[in-house]
C-alpha cells in the first residue's frame, strides 16, 4: 500500500496550467434564482445513457444552488465569447446574476436550466449524483437535451488563458 504523499497546491495548479480544458458556463435556476459558473472542470461519463460530469467550487456559498435545484446546463463556449466567460468567472464581482445573463441569449430545453442558445454545444442535464471532493462539487448528470449553436472555434484555457482551436 502506498503511503499518501501530499502535493503543494500552488505546484499543482502550476501543472494543472499547462492543461488545456474547454471553457464552458454552467447553469441552473431553482425558485426564481438563476446561477452561472464559468468552469474548465466537465466531461463525459457515458454514452449510453448520456452522461456527464461538471465540478464548481465548493468554497461559493452560491453555489449551493446546483445541488438544490436537481439539474444544471453545460454550456460550451465558442471563442468569440470571452466577454461572456469573463462575466460568469467572477473576474468583476460587480456584476450581478441577473447582468451576467442579460450578456447571453438563453432558453430551456428540459429541465428549466438556463441553456445558452448560441453555445457550440449545449447539455441540458439532471443531477444523478452530487458529490463534494475537497475543494469541489462534483455534478453527475444524466443530459436530458441537446442544442447546438453554430460551429466555430472553440474557446480553451491554457497558460492561464484563453485560446481557440
Amino acid at each position: 500500500m502506498l503511503d499518501r504523499l501530499v502535493v503543494d497546491s500552488s505546484l499543482y495548479r502550476d501543472a494543472m496550467s499547462r492543461y488545456a480544458g474547454h471553457v464552458q458556463i454552467v447553469t441552473t435556476a431553482h425558485e426564481g434564482e438563476k446561477r452561472g459558473v464559468t468552469i474548465t472542470a466537465a466531461c463525459s461519463v457515458s454514452d449510453n445513457p448520456p452522461m456527464l460530469l461538471a465540478c464548481v467550487n465548493a468554497s461559493n456559498p452560491k453555489n449551493a444552488i446546483f445541488e438544490k435545484s436537481g439539474r444544471f446546463a453545460l454550456n460550451t463556449l465558442s471563442a468569440d465569447q470571452i466577454e461572456l466567460a469573463n462575466a460568469f468567472s467572477g473576474r468583476d464581482p460587480s456584476l450581478t446574476s441577473e447582468q451576467r445573463f442579460a450578456m447571453g441569449n438563453w432558453q430551456e430545453l428540459v429541465t428549466g436550466a438556463p441553456v445558452l442558445k448560441d453555445a457550440l454545444a449545449a447539455f441540458d442535464c439532471r443531477v444523478v449524483e452530487f458529490k463534494v471532493m475537497a475543494t469541489h462539487m462534483v455534478l453527475i448528470g444524466e443530459v436530458m437535451g441537446v442544442s447546438f449553436g453554430e460551429h466555430k472555434p472553440a474557446l480553451l484555457y491554457m497558460d492561464r488563458g484563453y485560446r481557440a482551436l
